[in-house]
């Protein structure tokens, strides 16, 4: 039996797979399938759109159409299987993707790839498995990184441009050693929803300092313009200093 009713719409073209949406349902109506947000079942759906704030690309949108009635004590059913299922297989709660849980990591040691040791005539090794990695925290991405994510309170922010990390030869001895990654890319993504995101991470860690690892191309800019932003609105006195990284990997400027 079906009814004329406000439900969920989700456009898989404009889905980016980010599953911010699939945490702010409450009810569990939304799951990552084939890597794209889906409305696994109109019962679930309460039509009400929670998951709306959240979605960076516009894909969710509420409709009218004829869909099966929002049936409450199931929704609640299928949150507890989902929580019981994913507790017991990942640690997360209902809905969450395994890749998504935010953690804390011990810093690793070197890791030597066959050949790493071969030199090009010279004395010097190869950068692979010359040092260990100091990433610290996961997720790294802007929009995947909770507000509650332990790592990020009270830390030391590094906010690197996702090209710097390929640019920069000595990115996790020097930039990244004790701080916690957050990384973006302000050409590629709107800067709107990217400098509310830091600003309501800010706001919930309350970060001793952010840096800016940047690029020396001119949009990436938009990096700074972001970070200084979202300090603006998180309301917080924090200091934010920025490291230009040149196209050969040197550092270009530091402010």
């Amino acid at each position: 039996m079906t009814e004329e009713r406000k439900i969920i719409h989700i456009d898989q073209e404009k889905c980016n797979g980010c599953s911010l949406c699939v945490h702010a349902c409450h009810e569990g109506a939304i799951q990552m399938i084939d890597g794209k947000a889906t409305l696994v079942s109109d019962v679930y759906c309460d039509g009400l759109g929670d998951c709306l704030g959240p979605c960076p690309t516009g894909a969710l949108s509420i409709i009218t159409r004829p869909a099966e009635p929002f049936d409450s004590a199931a929704a609640s059913v299928h949150v507890e299987n989902r929580r019981r299922h994913l507790t017991e297989q990942f640690g997360l709660a209902a809905g969450g993707c395994p890749g998504m849980a935010a953690r804390t990591m011990a810093k690793q040691k070197p890791a030597t790839l066959a050949g790493a040791e071969k030199t090009d005539g010279n004395s010097q090794k190869s950068a692979t498995g010359s040092a260990g990695s100091e990433l610290s925290n996961w997720p790294i991405q802007l929009r995947l990184i909770p507000p509650t994510a332990p790592f990020l309170k009270g830390a030391d922010i590094l906010l690197a441009a996702d090209c710097a990390g390929f640019a920069a030869p000595d990115l996790h001895a020097t930039h990244l050693r004790g701080r916690a990654l957050v990384i973006a890319c302000p050409k590629l993504e709107e800067a709107e929803p990217q400098i509310e995101k830091l600003a309501t991470l800010l706001r919930a860690a309350v970060p001793a300092s952010v840096r800016v690892l940047r690029m020396e191309v001119p949009c990436c800019g938009g990096l700074t313009r972001i970070a200084t932003e979202a300090v603006s609105r998180s309301g917080l006195d924090l200091p934010v200093d920025v490291v230009t990284v040149g196209t050969d990997g040197s550092v270009a400027a530091m402010s």
